[in-house]
């Protein structure tokens, strides 16, 4: 399913990790890895600098960039890893090189618990995860981080909806690579349904909500089981961005897979805005595939 991986880098921390990531994945599918460095001259000159910057500075900022791409390729022997070094806007730049490279997956570093504004680059993560027509993997550096070397445990929350439904492949194709367990859980959404703390929900539209929920797990699950995985199972009541990322955390997930209605925006996400608090808090990677295709009308 990946043939060739990109993996955006600013030199920080947090772009080695989705590195390390991209070369596990590489590794696992015989795929070809692209690190990218975006050098950007306008946000170099700033925006009261008529002058712009000078062709040395230029120069420096290539080289420097230049340095993050041997960082990345440090990490590994491999001849398949090929460094490029582009000008422009970050964000276009990397959207231009998936589309023009036909990129498969893109591999990104995240600062994480700040906020979505706050990924590496500013918005740089945030508007390739909306605008990219291919899975984004997100990953932050942690105190703890050990080598990566596979997926043991991968989480899928669905909803049962297209999005949802379009990101199982994706879920399948690292699983088999991986011989992984597929953790497929539902959140029964109790903030949706209740009018307030003091007002209960009615039974009947719980145990409803409860029954979709199985229904959708059911479904993910026969699907997965047939392609030869072992799957576990759990339908949750509470609150779903919480409870994934505590059920993530208890069961020792790995990755987690997760789907994205893309352009509309970060508000728009699987499950609302879930799946952007997921990528903004979780320990573990999470890929994010963008399901707009499979939802247009």
């Amino acid at each position: 399913m990946y043939d060739t991986i990109l993996v955006p880098t600013d030199g920080s921390d947090h772009a080695l990790r989705a590195a390390a990531h991209a070369l596990a994945l590489a590794n696992a599918f015989d795929a070809t890895v692209h690190v990218l460095t975006v050098v950007d001259v306008d946000a170099a000159a700033g925006p009261i600098n008529a002058g712009g910057v000078t062709d040395d500075y230029v120069e420096q900022l290539r080289e420097r960039g230049r340095e993050s791409i041997d960082a990345i390729e440090a990490l590994t022997a491999a001849e398949s890893v090929q460094g490029h070094v582009v000008e422009g806007s970050p964000s276009d730049a990397i959207l231009d090189f998936v589309e023009s490279r036909d990129i498969d997956l893109v591999s990104m570093g995240t600062h994480g618990r700040t906020g979505v504004r706050r990924f590496v680059a500013g918005s740089v993560t945030e508007d390739v995860v909306r605008q990219s027509p291919v899975p984004v993997l997100t990953a932050r550096a942690q105190d703890d981080d050990a080598p990566v070397s596979g997926y043991d445990d991968i989480l899928f929350p669905t909803d049962g909806s297209e999005r949802a439904t379009a990101t199982v492949d994706h879920c399948l194709a690292l699983a088999n690579a991986f011989d992984a367990t597929v953790h497929v859980i539902n959140v029964v959404n109790l903030g949706a349904v209740s009018s307030g703390p003091d007002q209960p929900i009615p039974v009947g539209l719980l145990q409803t909500l409860r029954e979709n929920g199985q229904s959708a797990v059911d479904s993910a699950a026969d699907r997965i089981r047939e392609a030869g995985c072992t799957v576990e199972t759990e339908v949750l009541e509470g609150y779903p961005a919480r409870d994934i990322l505590d059920y993530a955390e208890e069961n020792g997930i790995d990755l987690l897979t997760m789907g994205t209605a893309g352009q509309t925006g970060l508000s728009r996400f699987l499950l609302g805005s879930t799946t952007e608090r997921v990528i903004r808090h979780a320990s573990a990677p999470v890929v994010a595939v963008n399901a707009r295709d499979t939802t247009a009308e």
